[in-house]
């Protein structure tokens, strides 16, 4: 795989980079892209050659789970070395994004702080941050989302922003908006009719999918919440920075204070895999409260389980034991139609559909594993009409 490699889009809200701090963040993108372009591919030769062999000698039948695939590639050497690097490049590229963030949090916060508003924030110091976003550092990231190291905090939003940049090696465009941009795309194409005046983004983080659809929808009222008020907060600067008005608000997506019927499209991006079971039902039965008759929920995800070979499933489920992701599994393993009717939306059948990325501009691994979360050239996009 050859990528044609751009830098990130550089705004006010971006940490600046020293030459040497600049330096290590693309040895750790080079590392990751050496572990996608090298070694990911060997495992399906370790799996054909050695693993499976192993297991159809002691069982007389192939591996058919997530965890019968990883009773035999766990032993092999192939995948040891591969996960172990999978997992180092992650730590890597937490620290290397720290750094100039550490040196100048300060500065950040200062700036963040007097950065002209465009748009609104609304911070509630009084909310319960989730157990399942304070029980471990999400992906890896040292403090998750929602730590405070001072006053007025940017720091895990500003770490978060650079880190997503160097984890898909640059493959979701620019400004990390691949999957907002690819479902605006979808929408516009789809449903060209379509064109909703208040939109609602859950889970928005540092706004990267959040920001296409004030620019795709002109003249819609954008709302965006997060349980996490540094990702807000510099959410927030990042959207002023750019003169693009977002409603940003510290709220839990399971029970917001919004009106009933109040959006005409509800959306999210990479948020389910991220939230426990119990609390995916209330983010959905949310969307359903505050939907408009007629309007839309998109949550923008990475493909379900159904229909793929144990080999993929297992690989693909690499982040469930290896990279502080506890729901992941459950996440893809959801009955997806049994969600949609046991959150009320029964007049309409749920979509499951994969949507192209409208970022084409770099060749694609077709994964998404082995660190490439942005190769793989297409979203799992699963929602309702009410």
């Amino acid at each position: 795989m050859s990528i044609a490699y751009k830098e990130q889009q550089v705004h006010e809200a971006l940490p600046a980079t020293s030459h040497d701090e600049l330096a290590r963040q693309h040895f750790v993108r080079s590392f990751k892209e050496h572990l996608v372009t090298h070694l990911h591919p060997g495992l399906k030769t370790a799996y054909e050659k050695r693993a499976k062999g192993k297991f159809l000698k002691a069982h007389q039948r192939e591996p058919e789970t997530i965890q019968e695939v990883g009773q035999v590639m766990s032993q092999d050497p192939h995948y040891q070395a591969w996960s172990s690097l999978l997992r180092t490049s992650q730590e890597m590229m937490w620290s290397a994004t720290q750094i100039p963030v550490q040196r100048a949090i300060q500065d950040l916060a200062k700036q963040a702080a007097e950065t002209p508003a465009v748009g609104s924030l609304r911070l509630n110091p009084d909310l319960e941050i989730p157990n399942y976003h304070t029980a471990v550092d999400i992906h890896c990231q040292p403090g998750g989302y929602h730590t405070e190291y001072i006053d007025n905090d940017v720091a895990q939003g500003a770490i978060y922003d650079r880190g997503v940049y160097i984890y898909a090696m640059g493959q979701m465009g620019v400004n990390n908006a691949d999957m907002g941009d690819s479902t605006v795309a979808w929408l516009k194409q789809e449903h060209p009719e379509f064109k909703p005046t208040r939109i609602l983004d859950m889970g928005c983080a540092v706004g990267h999918s959040t920001l296409p659809y004030v620019s795709g929808f002109e003249g819609a009222e954008v709302h965006a919440i997060d349980v996490a008020a540094p990702m807000l907060r510099y959410a927030h600067a990042r959207a002023s920075s750019k003169n693009l008005s977002v409603h940003f608000s510290q709220q839990n997506a399971e029970f917001t204070d919004f009106e009933d019927e109040s959006f005409d499209l509800v959306v999210s991006h990479i948020l389910l895999h991220e939230t426990s079971s119990a609390a995916i039902k209330n983010v959905i039965r949310e969307c359903h409260r505050v939907l408009r008759p007629g309007g839309m929920m998109l949550h923008v995800e990475t493909p379900p389980y159904e229909g793929m070979e144990p080999f993929d499933t297992f690989i693909f489920d690499w982040d469930s034991e290896n990279n502080n992701e506890p729901f992941w599994r459950k996440s893809h393993l959801l009955d997806l139609d049994a969600l949609a009717r046991e959150s009320g939306f029964e007049s309409h059948e749920p979509l499951k559909m994969m949507v192209p990325s409208a970022f084409q501009e770099t060749q694609r691994s077709n994964t998404f594993q082995g660190g490439d979360f942005g190769g793989g050239g297409v979203w799992f996009v699963y929602g309702c009409q009410k």
